[in-house]
Order: structure tokens, then C-alpha cells, then sequence
């Protein structure tokens, strides 16, 4: 299996405690994929259905099911950044974002931690 940076798969994050994420989810993986080829952990931004989220946030980018490949609106949690270990992941990713839609989140998790 190869984890990449830009794919989405859906991932069990419990246990969780207080306002984490918890249950299955979609992540888009973060991490570089040198780091993600490594038994190492793999870096992922947490995301949740549009219609939990009602408005926008300079912490969340929303994504269509067209900018994802999910079949349904999207979106992630910029601030809800966490490392998983890869045997959490299945073997095959369920969507992608593009290059223009990584450098949006990039820039929003940047906000999101003052870098």
C-alpha cells in the first residue's frame, strides 16, 4: 500500500477524547510522501460532511464532491491536525484533491498553527 500526500481515504480515528474528531472520517493526507513511505506515521487533516459545518471558517476549507471525488460536500478542519499510524488506513483511497486545492489547505493550516 501507498499512502500519498493529496488522497483521501476514510479512516476510524477512535479512541478520541473531548472535541477531536471521533468514528470513521475522511483525511486528506498531508505528510510528504517521504515521510509517508517511511514506517513512520502519516499526517492528515480531518474533515466532515458540509452539512455539519453551516458556515465558513478561516480554519476549514469546503470542497465539492467534484474537487474530491467524494460523493458528498466536504469539509476539513484545518486545526484538526493529527498523526496516524498507517495501518489505520485502507488499502485504497477513496478521492484526491489537485494541486491548486493542496496549496488552499496548505495555506489555511499555516493560519491555523501562525507559520
Amino acid at each position: 500500500m501507498s499512502i500519498e500526500r493529496r488522497q483521501i481515504y476514510f479512516v476510524n480515528l477512535n479512541p478520541a477524547q473531548g472535541r477531536e474528531q471521533a468514528g470513521t472520517r475522511p483525511v486528506l493526507v498531508l505528510s510528504i510522501d517521504a515521510i509517508n513511505q517511511l514506517p513512520l506515521v502519516v499526517t492528515v487533516v480531518v474533515g466532515t460532511k458540509g452539512t455539519n459545518i453551516k458556515r465558513d471558517y478561516p480554519t476549514n476549507i469546503r470542497l465539492s464532491p467534484s474537487d474530491t471525488g467524494l460523493l458528498i460536500e466536504t469539509v476539513f478542519l484545518c486545526f484538526q491536525i493529527r498523526s496516524l499510524d498507517p495501518n489505520r488506513f485502507p488499502a485504497d483511497a477513496t478521492g484526491n484533491i489537485s494541486d491548486s486545492k493542496m496549496l488552499e489547505v496548505e495555506t489555511t493550516v499555516r493560519y491555523c498553527l501562525g507559520l
